[in-house]
């Protein structure tokens, strides 16, 4: 059983508080990512991520780790989400 997109968003923007966070999703099947950090100034945007890719809970967590250590490095790494390979 899939995860519905609604529950999705709700975990990506949950994992990000108490930064704010925007997840979108396109009828292509790609999340687009806005993390807002309003103490700081920080506006990041992820797009492109194929939401098949998201799959399980395991997957889900490595994409946001994955975002969470290019938000420290926003100057450097925006839009500039990589999928790893699944292994």
């Amino acid at each position: 059983m899939a995860i519905s997109t609604l529950e999705l968003r709700h975990i990506i923007e949950s994992a990000f508080l108490p930064m704010r966070s925007t997840c979108s999703a396109s009828a292509h099947g790609e999340l687009t990512i806005e993390i807002i950090d309003p103490a700081t100034g920080l506006n990041v945007v992820f797009g492109g991520i194929p939401m098949a890719s998201l799959g399980t809970s395991r997957a889900i967590s490595d994409l946001i780790a994955q975002l969470r250590a290019q938000v420290c490095r926003p100057a450097r790494h925006a839009n500039a989400y990589r999928p790893r390979a699944m292994g």
